[in-house]
Parts: structure tokens; C-alpha cells; sequence
């Protein structure tokens, strides 16, 4: 298993901070380019979206991408062209699938900040219909798989010592949202990841672990492909 970690620090700072808006970029996206850092298996875009309350993204257009949402705290206010309204709140997974085209909007229509992660994944197919869905209050340690793609999500939160395993796959993305973990490969090296830290795994075999330190909420992408175009 090959891994490359990349620091919560280390993120492009993007957003709009005098509306409100801080955005923190995995990988290379809008102004922010890095030849050398443009995605990661069908993953190419890990976005930490701070909101302040009233602070939000207006309608803007999408195709052809995966739009998987988590938000950490606060309430996120969707609505989009296909007619669906949503507030999405923390343990519900968002999956809006752009396919032809689709419009939508984001923002913070609480009192309160609001923190979530936006992942976008290239999916197998292009041209389908807009598809959109949400799942609530999704249980600890269930995959869900991401229509249209070989991607899965696997949400996990631990307690002070718990363990789970590193899926196996040709590409598996770790993402801290909340806490401390060690990361363990077979030869159970241990590498610490704090919360916005992110580990990109190649190759990985069973063996693989992440323990929490005081407890974490991971996001663990499972990917089996590379995008393919044409």
C-alpha cells in the first residue's frame, strides 16, 4: 500500500470570506491549479465549505459529476432546477447526480455556522438524466454505494479506540471530518490524521486500520477505477 498525506494546512483557501464564504480545496479546482493535484481515483474535488448563517453559493450550473454532500454542523439549504428542496442536516448523506445538466443553489439558512465537506466523483456514464437523493440519518459503518460509478462511501464513527478497517480497493481516500485517528498499514506503521487531514491510498491490501484517538467521524471513499472519457 502506497499513501500520500496531505495536511489540513496544505488546502487551497478559496470562497468569498467577505460574504461569508471559506472554502478549503483537496485538490485543484476553479482559480487554484496544480498540474500534479487534480483528482484521485473518480475523486476530483474534496471541499471543507464554511458558512456563516445567510452565506451561501447562488444558482450555478453542473454535468456529468457526482455530487456527494456530508455536512458536519448546521443545516445546508438545497434547491435545484428538478425541483427539490431540501435542508440537509449532519448523519444525512446528499448525492445529486448532474448527468445531462442541472442547476441548483446552496446556503446557510440557519442562525448558527455551517460546516460541510462537497465531494464530486467522475461517474462511468455521461448524458443521463439529473438524479437526486438523500439519505437520512445514515447508520455508522453503511456503505453506500454512488450510482453510476465503481465508488462507495463508507461513513464512520468511532469511539475513543475503536478501530475500522481501510477498505480494499485500487484507490481508497481517508477524509478526517471530525477528530484524531492513526492510520496502520500491514506492517502497522502508524500515521496520525487530524481533522481536515486527508490520506490517499493506492494499492491497498488487507491489513489496513484507522484507530481513533478521543474519537472521529471518517469519510472513506472505496474506488475501484480511474475516470474514463469517451
Amino acid at each position: 500500500m502506497a499513501q500520500v498525506v496531505w495536511r489540513a494546512e496544505d488546502r487551497y483557501r478559496g470562497g468569498d470570506p467577505g460574504a461569508g464564504i471559506d472554502t478549503r480545496h483537496a485538490f485543484s479546482f476553479s482559480g487554484f491549479y496544480d498540474p500534479g493535484n487534480t483528482g484521485f481515483g473518480l475523486l476530483v474535488a474534496c471541499n471543507e465549505e464554511r458558512l456563516a448563517p445567510g452565506a451561501g453559493f447562488d444558482t450555478h450550473p453542473h454535468r456529468d459529476v457526482e455530487i456527494v454532500t456530508w455536512v458536519v454542523e448546521g443545516a445546508l439549504e438545497h434547491t435545484d432546477s428538478t425541483g427539490h428542496a431540501t435542508a440537509v442536516r449532519p448523519g444525512d448523506v446528499q448525492r445529486l447526480g448532474a448527468g445531462s445538466g442541472v442547476r441548483h443553489s446552496e446556503r446557510n439558512a440557519g442562525t448558527t455556522p455551517l460546516r460541510f465537506v462537497q465531494m464530486w466523483l467522475v461517474p462511468g456514464v455521461f448524458g443521463t438524466a439529473p438524479e437526486y437523493e438523500v439519505v437520512r440519518g445514515i447508520a455508522d459503518g453503511t456503505p453506500f454505494a454512488l450510482p453510476r460509478t465503481e465508488a462507495v462511501l463508507h461513513v464512520r464513527r468511532l469511539a475513543d479506540g475503536e478501530r475500522t478497517a481501510v477498505p480494499d480497493a485500487a484507490y481508497c481516500y481517508v477524509h478526517v471530518a471530525r477528530g484524531r485517528v492513526l492510520l496502520h498499514g500491514a506492517a502497522r506503521d502508524g500515521t496520525a490524521l487530524g481533522e481536515g487531514d486527508a490520506a490517499r491510498l493506492t494499492g491497498q491490501q488487507r491489513g489496513g486500520e484507522l484507530r481513533a484517538e478521543g474519537g472521529a467521524e471518517l469519510l472513506l471513499w472505496e474506488m475501484h477505477a480511474e475516470p474514463a472519457y469517451g
